[in-house]
């Protein structure tokens, strides 16, 4: 092992010795600060066993680490017992051994090994050793560890997120956390790949962002939706829902247990509750059961500059406006307009000129395979759905009909979160 790296697990249960080199218990656990702006946390103290009672020691007290055990620079300890501090982190007791979040892979990783590096003088955490070699080693005799390690599976510390929501002193419902920036299907998948604990914390991680949680359990799958909701509030619930997109804001409130449904949607904004209580009355295998009512209609001979307004005043995900449909006087679908076209036109330029017109569209009645074939022949991110008078009554997104095409346990199948 290079000079001034320490594997935790061989400081762990090693001997505490006094300045005399007499000894006086044993380490138990490795006592870390998690800071903001401190990228690798420092290690404050020690929890030492003496006599059956666990006890701190400060880092002021220690005078080197090693596998040999921990050397103090005094005779005397303060013998009050052991009590965790705010934003203190165990190293033993709450990463050694437990999954911690990789925020680069987005995967959860057991720490089979927590490596301790000296820089300058200050002991640091310098990461984990996520190998199946490094579990099984903290488990041998001493005397047949070794000092090696798998450099491959080395990751280090500021790539980490740990869980600590079991420790009531650490704040780990910290809004910065790094979890946050990752997308809402990666923080989906990371939910369902943990356990229920685990999961929650997550969950109230990100919770912190209203409209990220909601688009993280849009991404869940229906158990795992369900899980997460099943001991909130109606009120809470409702708050979920309330953020999600409509279509799969009303296919969660189908899955909810029979009497919870209309208190939750009774709860929903008006607004929210009339989108809903229109797409619950399709079959959920049409395309009425799986289009969304979130779009934006412009009449054709509006300008650039007009949709643009339009587009602004929305109030809906900004993925509901790949696709601007467009209508004749009468409110009759004449034409698509992709966003990347509005984006890229002279403002002045009416809309009847960059749209495609006379685009193809499906009653509410399709069924899903039809519209997947005309999405496929036409080449369409969206399709609009219109009712009996061709008028726009919803559009269906390529993404929603990919969800429907897989398996059923496709996220488990192409990409568990777990290493």
């Amino acid at each position: 092992m290079p000079e001034g790296v320490l594997h935790l697990s061989s400081l762990v249960g090693s001997p505490l010795l006094d300045s005399a080199n007499e000894r006086l218990g044993r380490v138990d656990d490795v006592v870390v600060r998690i800071e903001d702006g401190e990228a690798l946390p420092s290690v404050v103290g020690l929890r030492a066993v003496l006599g059956g009672r666990n006890l701190f020691v400060p880092v002021r007290n220690i005078d080197r680490l090693g596998d040999e055990g921990a050397h103090l620079t005094t005779t005397k300890l303060n013998l009050a017992p052991f009590e965790r501090r705010p934003n203190e982190l165990l190293l033993r007791s709450d990463v050694l051994g437990h999954s911690v979040i990789n925020v680069n892979t987005a995967r959860l990783v057991t720490a089979g090994e927590v490596q301790l590096r000296n820089d300058a003088g200050t002991w640091r955490t310098a990461g984990i050793d996520a190998s199946l070699g490094a579990r099984i080693r903290r488990h041998l005799p001493r005397s047949l560890r070794g000092d090696g390690g798998d450099d491959g599976a080395f990751v280090p510390w500021d790539q980490l997120e740990p869980f600590v929501g079991h420790v009531p002193t650490a704040r780990l419902r910290l809004r910065h956390r790094r979890i946050a920036h990752l997308h809402p299907s990666q923080i989906a998948d990371l939910v369902e790949a943990a356990s229920h604990d685990e999961g929650e914390e997550i969950l109230a991680a990100v919770g912190h962002d209203k409209e990220l949680e909601a688009d993280v359990f849009e991404e869940l799958d229906d158990e795992h939706q369900l899980e997460f909701l099943d001991d909130r509030s109606d009120r809470e619930v409702a708050s979920v829902l309330g953020r999600m997109a409509s279509d799969d804001a009303a296919d969660l409130l189908l899955e909810l247990k029979q009497e919870r449904r209309i208190p939750v949607l009774e709860l929903l904004p008006q607004t929210k509750q009339r989108k809903i209580r229109k797409l619950l009355g399709y079959n959920p295998s049409t395309a009425g059961g799986v289009m969304s009512p979130d779009f934006v209609a412009m009449s054709a001979n509006a300008t650039a500059a007009e949709a643009m307004v339009a587009a602004r005043k929305r109030d809906f995900a900004p993925e509901a406006l790949h696709t601007i449909l467009l209508i004749d006087k009468s409110g009759v679908l004449c034409g698509l307009l992709s966003a990347g076209v509005l984006i890229a036109a002279d403002p002045k330029t009416p809309l009847l000129e960059l749209g495609v017109m006379s685009p193809p569209s499906v009653g509410a009645e399709a069924e899903v395979p039809e519209v997947a074939r005309l999405m496929t022949d036409y080449n369409l991110v969206s399709l609009p759905v219109v009712d009996a008078d061709d008028r726009p009554i919803g559009i269906v997104s390529v993404d929603d009909i990919l969800e429907l095409m897989l398996p059923d346990d496709w996220r488990r199948r192409y990409g568990l979160a777990r290493e």
